[in-house]
């Protein structure tokens, strides 16, 4: 079956009613206008890119002037980190999770060395699946100038209490960074409530959008002290400034772009984001419950080991189950696959992330599929 009813990877890519076409929709326009023999091209492709920027602006309720585009998350942290004024990290440490995107651990540990920071990778409890809040901030003192939160964990669907994590950031005096790229679009998020100090995401997963369609939203006043190393014509206040001895960084987030922007990846999101934007969010998430209480309680009847959060409000809208040591997991998926029920693996860990086109049937497939599989 094809019609997204067992679609369960809002994890990984994200589907949306109509995805496919509106997605060609908006490429054909785009080559339409790329294409043209006149003058329009640039004037199209940098309004297309504003909107998907605003876009994300209101998905994160982030201010003007805050929020630009980059690859992903990754190239975003970097982005951050080496913008940041001489000697903010030198001397300090750099915190993160255990259960962090592991992309950011290998950035962030290829560039302790050259910047004079100590990468402090706060562990998980012995036998635990993701890292607690009260252990995260217990490692977080005042000598650690700079913390990167993952809101949602990409192998538990654990959530951090973020206010608490927040309030405490700031009682040490840390620079506060979020990637909310697990959650983003499903579970309602500010920048502003708690006030962060940078926030990272793709497009992908609940966005539905694309790779490469990354965003980086960076707060004043920190804004201001950045000083990105990448930097060309278009990180100015004026791009058509061809004087070279007289550079000077725009007073906003367009500092952190560099030279002529790619912008293609950005649109071909736009349909997506554009979707979301229409859409009942309180229904979507809601329908997320729905279908996750519903898999909760079955695995609890299979004795399958649940490894998210069973409170809601401690998870993302993903539930991962752990199958037992003698049954593949590849095996499993395979059989599901064959009924149309899509999910992935990390190991024996399975993934599954109903979503805004998974209905309470294709829920019912996954659990017959797993039943028989542990038969």
């Amino acid at each position: 079956m094809t019609d997204g009813s067992g679609y369960f990877l809002y994890h990984s890519i994200g589907q949306y009613p109509g995805k496919a076409q509106a997605l060609a929709a908006g490429m054909a326009e785009f080559a339409d206008a790329w294409g043209a023999a006149d003058d329009q091209q640039w004037g199209y492709v940098l309004s297309a890119r504003a909107r998907f920027v605003d876009r994300w602006r209101d998905i994160i309720s982030a201010p003007e002037g805050t929020v630009t585009t980059c690859e992903n998350v990754t190239q975003g942290l970097h982005m951050l980190v080496t913008s940041l004024p001489a000697d903010t990290l030198r001397g300090r440490r750099v915190l993160v999770a255990a259960d962090c995107f592991p992309s950011n651990h290998y950035l962030l540990t290829g560039m302790a060395e050259k910047y004079g920071f100590t990468l402090e990778t706060v562990p998980l409890r012995q036998g635990a699946s993701w890292v607690e809040d009260e252990d995260m901030i217990a490692r977080w003192e005042p000598d650690v100038a700079l913390a990167l939160i993952t809101w949602v964990s990409s192998t538990t669907s654990h959530r951090v209490d973020l206010d608490a994590m927040v309030a405490h950031g700031r009682r040490m005096g840390s620079i506060i960074g979020v990637d909310i790229t697990q959650a983003a679009g499903l579970i309602p998020f500010s920048v502003t409530a708690p006030a962060v100090d940078f926030t990272l995401s793709t497009s992908l997963k609940w966005m539905c959008g694309t790779p490469g369609a990354g965003i980086l939203h960076v707060a004043r006043p920190l804004l201001e002290q950045c000083r990105p190393q990448l930097r060309g014509w278009f990180s100015q206040d004026n791009p058509f400034n061809w004087q070279l001895d007289n550079f000077a960084y725009a007073p906003d987030i367009r500092r952190f772009d560099n030279g002529t922007p790619g912008c293609v990846a950005a649109l071909a999101s736009l349909p997506a984001l554009d979707w979301h934007a229409g859409q009942d969010k309180a229904a979507l998430l809601a329908h997320n419950r729905t279908l996750t209480a519903r898999l909760i309680e079955a695995a609890d009847d299979m004795a399958l080991d649940l490894v998210s959060p069973r409170s809601e409000h401690a998870r993302g809208g993903s539930i991962m189950l752990r199958l037992p040591e003698e049954r593949s997991a590849t095996e499993v998926l395979a059989g599901l696959r064959q009924s149309g029920v899509y999910g992935d693996n990390r190991s024996q860990t399975l993934r599954f992330s109903p979503g805004f086109i998974t209905t309470p049937e294709g829920t019912e497939r996954l659990i017959d599929g797993l039943r028989a599989a542990l038969r």
